[in-house]
């Protein structure tokens, strides 16, 4: 089955061209080191009726807009080895030199390792 990164984190709304810059550099990164599909969406319709809204989650402030992002593996192997050479791709460091540079608070981003536990895919 399908191995599955995902994260949400909140970013300054003042910030959002200069993320989706290093979002875009970043997607190019892991889909060249093997990811199956890349994507990072930006929040809509954060208005729903029914469980907690994803501001309030996140614990987002005025001027923050929320994130939400995945990224596809073949299983946790392959994720694992996707992301061994990234992290080890001098591209990425060089836009990432340091975190309090990054246009997001990384200490306010939530992030983990899914398992695939039931996957449809719409016919064409």
């Amino acid at each position: 089955m399908a191995y599955i990164d995902g994260y949400v984190l909140p970013v300054p709304s003042k910030k959002l061209d200069e993320y989706k810059k290093i979002a875009r550099k970043a997607g190019k990164l892991w889909i060249e080191h093997g990811a199956l599909e890349y994507h990072e969406c930006v929040a809509d319709d954060m208005t729903v009726p029914m469980g907690v809204q994803f501001p309030n989650l996140m614990e987002t402030k005025r001027g923050e807009t929320i994130i939400f992002a995945w990224i596809l593996y073949k299983s946790r192997a392959h994720r694992d080895r996707v992301n061994k050479n990234v992290m080890a791709d001098e591209r990425l460091t060089a836009m990432c030199p340091d975190p309090k540079s990054m246009p997001f608070d990384c200490n306010r981003m939530a992030y983990g390792g899914f398992k695939t536990m039931v996957d449809y895919v719409a016919e064409e």
